[in-house]
């Protein structure tokens, strides 16, 4: 099934981790493959929040990983830690560990609020995709949807993303695989972070480690 529009319902107005005016610039020259930040999610004081609302779900830090618990059908929550960057390159270890596969989770770059910031999913189901949020209106970069690809793994088990934003280009590679290449200009910079949705499921839990930026 190809998924062209995928959630209905922001809810960061409510579980935002930081507002654009606080993001913490990072523009400094560095040499290519310098890591930027990085987080194993070991320390609950490293700047990503600790938020439950018994609605629309909870992002916290949970025995080393940090969770994002979404609740309800069509809903997405995402958590930054607060910076901004201009061409990065983001990794993360993701594990699915409660719901149906009718879900999506990954990362995100330029985030300059809760409404505007590309991201970069797949599904427990095998699905991947590039999209982006503008103005809290998403679409997805390549009008064919989200594609399947037997390189994700699926079912409640591990994957490794990453996430390329660089100029217009953007990248999206899983365990190691690229699988997407696209072009966009609507977002210079912004903040950086993790994601996770439903489409029809109830709820949707997801397990995020050794998250890093780097300069790509």
């Amino acid at each position: 099934m190809l998924r062209s529009v995928l959630l209905v319902t922001l809810l960061m107005a409510l579980l935002s981790a930081c507002q654009v005016s606080s993001l913490t610039s990072i523009f400094f020259d560095t040499p290519s493959g310098t890591v930027l930040f990085q987080d194993d999610f070991t320390d609950p004081s490293s700047g990503w929040e600790n938020l439950t609302n018994d609605q629309f779900g909870t992002l916290d830090f949970f025995d080393g990983y940090y969770r994002i618990q979404v609740l309800g059908e069509q809903q997405m929550l995402w958590a930054g830690p607060g910076m901004n960057f201009v061409d990065v390159r983001l990794e993360a270890d993701m594990i699915k560990v409660i719901g149906s596969s009718d879900d999506i989770f990954g990362l995100i770059c330029r985030a300059t609020d809760p409404y505007n910031f590309y991201f970069f999913v797949i599904s427990s189901d095998g699905y991947y995709g590039i999209g982006k949020m503008i103005d809290g209106v998403q679409s997805m970069i390549d009008t064919r949807g989200m594609l399947p690809s037997e390189v994700i793994s699926q079912g409640m088990t591990g994957n490794h993303l990453r996430a390329d934003c660089i100029g217009d280009h953007l990248e999206f590679s899983v365990n190691g695989q690229l699988l997407a290449r696209v072009k966009d200009f609507d977002l210079a910079n912004g903040d950086v972070g993790l994601l996770a949705g439903t489409f029809d499921a109830s709820e949707n839990v997801i397990l995020f480690d050794n998250f890093s930026v780097i300069n790509p």
